[in-house]
């Protein structure tokens, strides 16, 4: 990508002339200097050819000699439009003695732009130039807009695409680096108040910016005089200000002390977001133009954040009010539960947890709707409270799930759900473990043994009858873990080994029900994809008999 303003049609222009002959060098470059131009200038093709390797500034035009002694000036145009670094030079061919309309047919066939034949006027060589240069100009202006434009997508697509205000302002400034060619800073506030800046440092070959071009920096957008004086107004409003008006700034990226700031608000009422790159990088209106639709699109990008944190708060909130406020206090066993959302959705999910006092003993669940919708969550309440009330009347846990069963088929859940319920009867110390198509629990006797407990039956919601309890003995000091599978499930992995890992972390963790659950949390941190509800026991309580 071209960075910097192109010359009008007009103006101007680096020509190279190729000739062998040095008269006509002379009155080549005296006609061109004469109406502005510089002119460089090579004896032979090689010599051209090497001028064009080394040159760190490209010649516009090249006026080339047909008749060279080293190779014929039909070859040095191939070789020009064959290297990509060269194949937009305008070549210009000239000749005193290829002059028939064979010569001028094959010049223009291998490449050339015109072809002129001596003698030449001057008007007629300028003209010539000019009209080369019109069009070539015109054509590089193109192939950058198109450029840019294509960059300012990806742009818009990395703005869309982040997850968090410091994302939307590290993808905004490598996107106003890249299209602009230019270091880049962006400032905006987040939709909980908080301030967030990054900037663009620079961008690589082709114009590429690497994540490493970009770097968070401490900058206040509310610091910035033109930001309160955009007012209530929506849309994008471009100002010039010194550096030294924005506190903080970071003073190596503007050199001339000058900055483009485009304003932008989606709203009415939001905050608006700055977007600043040096004043000499936006010279021309399409530059303009460009640094303000990147700007609306980082204010579009952060509304869309703000509605997705809004709605994703209220989710985290009504679904925390289905769960458990706190855990009972049992002599039976010590208790710690994590409960951990979806980062990735917005969505309520469905996964719970229940630890209840009753008679004879301590019952616990951990359970999963399928999906992510305000229905799972709906309907995981709705779950969870007759839960309740079929353990408080003293039914079994084989029981309960034939009961919630009947009740999902009864109201016509559209939704089915996993469910492992462990009864700890205080009576016998057992264990008493019904799962309805849920992961089986893990069980670590205080022998360090690690099993688990894989008889279960169908899932709820189906209609099929469910199997007796398991009955498990779990001496004093035995840990159980009950999980729903947010917690091991991955993409491309086993199910199978990932509860065997489960299994092996658990083996090696201390007997702290607190410490077991950051523990295991550690061991499979969460991928964001799923939500996971998980739990601990110790259980403590010594059996009055027991009955095997």
């Amino acid at each position: 990508m071209i960075a910097g303003p192109f010359p009008s049609d007009h103006s101007p222009a680096r020509v190279l002339v190729v000739d062998d002959n040095p008269t006509n060098r002379y009155v080549l470059r005296t006609t061109l200097s004469r109406a502005g131009h510089t002119v460089v200038e090579a004896e032979d093709g090689t010599g051209a050819l090497a001028l064009l390797k080394d040159a760190e500034t490209l010649p516009e035009v090249a006026v080339v000699d047909v008749r060279l002694p080293d190779m014929t000036g039909f070859e040095v145009c191939e070789r020009i439009k064959a290297d990509p670094a060269t194949a937009a030079l305008p070549v210009l061919h000239v000749s005193a003695s290829a002059i028939t309309v064979d010569d001028r047919t094959q010049g223009l066939n291998r490449g050339a732009d015109a072809y002129l034949t001596e003698p030449i006027a001057p008007d007629e060589l300028l003209a010539t130039v000019t009209a080369t240069l019109r069009y070539a100009r015109a054509r590089r202006r193109a192939e950058r807009l198109a450029d840019r434009l294509l960059h300012l997508n990806e742009a818009t697509l990395l703005l869309y695409s982040a997850d968090s205000a410091a994302g939307v302002a590290r993808a905004a400034a490598r996107g106003a680096a890249i299209v602009l060619g230019a270091p880049a800073v962006a400032a905006i506030i987040s939709p909980h108040g908080e301030p967030a800046s990054a900037a663009g440092t620079g961008t690589g070959a082709g114009g590429q910016a690497s994540p490493d071009s970009v770097v968070d920096v401490r900058l206040d957008a509310r610091d910035l005089p033109p930001y309160h004086e955009f007012g209530d107004r929506t849309g994008t409003r471009l100002v010039t200000v010194h550096t030294h008006e924005w506190p903080g700034f970071p003073q190596e990226l503007a050199s001339r002390g000058r900055l483009a700031v485009a304003v932008a608000r989606a709203k009415p009422g939001r905050q608006p977001v700055c977007l600043a790159v040096p004043a000499e990088a936006v010279s021309t209106p399409d530059d303009e133009q460009l640094l303000a639709q990147l700007a609306q699109a980082c204010a579009l990008a952060l509304e869309a954040l703000r509605s997705y944190t809004e709605e994703h708060d209220l989710a985290l909130t009504l679904q925390r009010s289905f769960l458990p406020e706190t855990l009972p206090d049992s002599h039976l066993a010590d208790l710690a539960v994590r409960y951990l959302p979806a980062s990735d959705h917005a969505e309520i999910g469905g996964d719970f947890y229940e630890a209840l006092p009753t008679r004879g003993g301590l019952l616990l669940a951990v359970g999963d709707v399928a999906g992510h919708s305000l229905d799972a969550a709906m309907l995981m309440g709705q779950v969870r409270h007759a839960l309740r009330a079929y353990a408080i009347e003293g039914h079994p846990p084989h029981d309960i799930l034939g009961r919630l069963d009947h009740l999902l088929t009864a109201v016509r859940a559209r939704l089915t759900l996993t469910l492992c319920i462990v009864f700890i009867d205080e009576a016998t110390g057992l264990l008493h473990i019904a799962n309805a198509g849920h992961l089986p629990p893990l069980l670590r006797t205080p022998d360090g043994n690690v099993r688990s407990v894989d008889e279960h039956g169908p899932l709820l919601g189906i209609g099929l009858p469910h199997p007796a309890s398991t009955a498990v003995e779990a001496p004093p000091g035995s840990i159980l873990v009950m999980t729903t599978d947010g917690l091991i499930e991955r993409r491309h992995e086993h199910l199978g080994l990932s509860l065997e890992r489960l299994e092996s972390v658990l083996g090696r963790l201390p007997a702290d029900v607190e410490e077991i659950c950051d523990g295991l949390l550690e061991a499979f941190p969460p991928n964001g994809e799923d939500d996971i509800a998980l739990m601990a026991v110790r259980v403590t309580g010594a059996p009055r008999s027991l009955t095997l």
